[in-house]
Parts: structure tokens; sequence; C-alpha cells
């Protein structure tokens, strides 16, 4: 039903999945770069269509709303929330008597900004693993959350800056709308703000935010790109408290490596626990593991499933179902 070579295809749609290299036909589960490129033709839900033309140009889009199959190339495709940033998606292939459920990233847990991940059960299961080692599990998303709103306003007591670095797309919208939430205004960097403002325009409020003006304004927090996305700098910010937020805090030497003052450890992927989760809900006859470590898949075997490392050296083919 699928092959591997230097990425996900669906054979018998000739349909590249996630795949970074140009492609006549590709489906897109998300608007992150690492899961996209300028293809001929793509197909992702509305809100990924959106996003996916702002960062790579106007590109011919089907778009594929959630829970709304089509017949497309032989197949019955269907899309489910994946709780991983907005128009975040799943993809369920449907061949006859056959399925394969596709995960691309997700979470299980709830979202501020992202639909919640809904799980179909599938014959065979291709999930992204990036925390699949046992360190990787998280306390109550709520708890990390009183963490960040308790750090940013000890920080504005003592009239310093807060500057949450996040990912442009995705968790630097998820912050904004907690924090925003939690009475604390918000000033963007000027890429995250371009795509807040999509956000907005697709129905999904963040509250009050607004550009970075130049200069900081007392009692707001600061949501920033990380400094490895070579993002241009904000001025007025020399004397700052800065807040890695990302899932790999849970690792201490995070801090040190992002060169921040705290790691906080709020992730829109799934974590060690809500990896197993997943693959017992979805209750797989095989599974495929990608985007992740490799020790993943044993764990996986040692636990009494059938599991197998998807990834093979360039120009080598594989028929995995």
């Amino acid at each position: 039903m699928f092959h591997f070579d230097r990425g996900i295809k669906l054979t018998k749609a000739d349909l590249a999945v996630d795949c970074t290299r140009r492609q006549p036909r590709a489906f897109i589960s998300h608007a992150h770069t690492d899961h996209m490129a300028r293809h001929e033709y793509a197909i992702c839900t509305p809100e990924t269509a959106r996003l996916y033309q702002f960062r790579l140009g106007e590109r011919p889009v089907l778009h594929l709303p959630y829970r709304k199959p089509i017949e497309w190339g032989g197949l019955r495709l269907t899309t489910y929330p994946a709780g991983h940033c907005l128009g975040a998606a799943m993809l369920l292939a449907e061949d006859g008597d056959r399925s394969l459920l596709y995960t691309g990233d997700f979470k299980l847990s709830a979202s501020a900004t992202a639909e919640q991940c809904e799980l179909p059960q599938a014959d065979v299961l291709v999930m992204e693993c990036t925390y699949g080692r046992p360190n990787y599990r998280r306390e109550h998303r709520d708890q990390t959350i009183d963490r960040l709103i308790t750090a940013v306003r000890t920080v504005l007591a003592r009239d310093i800056p807060p500057v949450i670095l996040a990912y442009s797309l995705g968790k630097a919208q998820e912050v904004t709308r907690i924090l925003t939430l939690a009475g604390i205004p918000v000033l963007q960097h000027p890429d995250v703000h371009a795509i807040s403002v999509l956000y907005e325009a697709m129905g999904t409020s963040l509250g009050d935010f607004q550009k970075y003006p130049g200069r900081w304004i007392p009692g707001h927090a600061v949501v920033a790109p990380p400094r490895f996305h070579k993002a241009k700098p904000l001025p007025g910010l020399k004397k700052c408290y800065q807040i890695a937020v990302t899932g790999w805090a849970a690792d201490a030497p995070t801090r040190f490596r992002w060169g921040v003052d705290e790691g906080i450890p709020l992730s829109d992927h799934a974590d060690y626990d809500e990896l197993f989760e997943c693959v017992r809900r979805v209750a797989p006859k095989k599974i495929y593991c990608t985007h992740g470590p490799a020790s993943f898949v044993d764990r996986l075997c040692e636990a009494g499933f059938n599991a197998y490392p998807l990834g093979m050296p360039a120009g080598q083919q594989l028929r995995l179902f």
C-alpha cells in the first residue's frame, strides 16, 4: 500500500507524504518547513493550505477538511486532527479492506490553538516518534502551563522583559494564547506576528497581542523565535530573561544549548506515554516508526507490537505493505 524511496509514498495513488523534495503530487500534514516543499500539486487541510502558501508562495492545492473523505488515485483519503498546530492532520488511506494511518507530528493532550487529536483505527500505522525515549515523560500540561505563567509573572514583577522563545508557527501562537488567557498581554516578533494574523483570520483567537513596536512595553511578555532560527533581533531587549519553551527542555542541558535562563517543557509532540497510547488506540497489525530514536522500535517490540524502523539509504526502494 506504500513504499519508501527517500520519503513515504502511497503506491497506488503515487502520492508523496510530507516530502521535503518537490513532487508532482503530495500530501502535507502541516505547514512546518521540514514537512513540505514547493510541490506541483498538494493535498492538505484548508488551514494548512493557507499557511503553506504564505510560507512558500501560491501553489495548486486541494483542500481536504477533517473527516470529509474523498476518492483520490484509487484510495479513500480522510484527514483527522493531529493536535500539533493549526490545520495539522493525520491521513487515513483506505484501499478496500486495507487501511493505513499516517500520523505526521501529533500530540494527544489538549491544545489552546489546535483541534484535539483524533485516532481512527487502521491496519498499518506510520507514526512519528520524536520523543520515543522513556525520559520524555512529561508532567501534566496544566502544571507546565502554571510554570510558564508563574515564571513570566515573576520576571515582570522585577520590571524585566520576559522573552519566550518558541517556533514561529504553532508553538508561538500556543504560548501567546496561554499568556493572554492568564491576563498577560503579548508583544510578538514580526515573524511570529505575521503567522498570528493568519491564525486570527482563520478563526483562532489569540487574545491581547500586537507586533513588537520597537521597544519593550512594561507589563508585556515578548514571544520570539529561537536564536538558531536567525530571525532579526528585537531592539531594546539587551537586559531580559529568556525562556525556551520546547519539549526538549525535559533534558536539563537544553537550557545551556539554547543559551537561555530557563527551559519549560511545553511541547506540541506526543511524549513517550502518548506514543504508546496512540498505538493502543489505533490497534494496528504493523507499525512503522519515523522521526525518532530507533530504540523506540525495540520498546514497541518488547511490548508485543509488530514494529519496524522506517527509512533506507537514498535510492533504495522498499515496498512495505
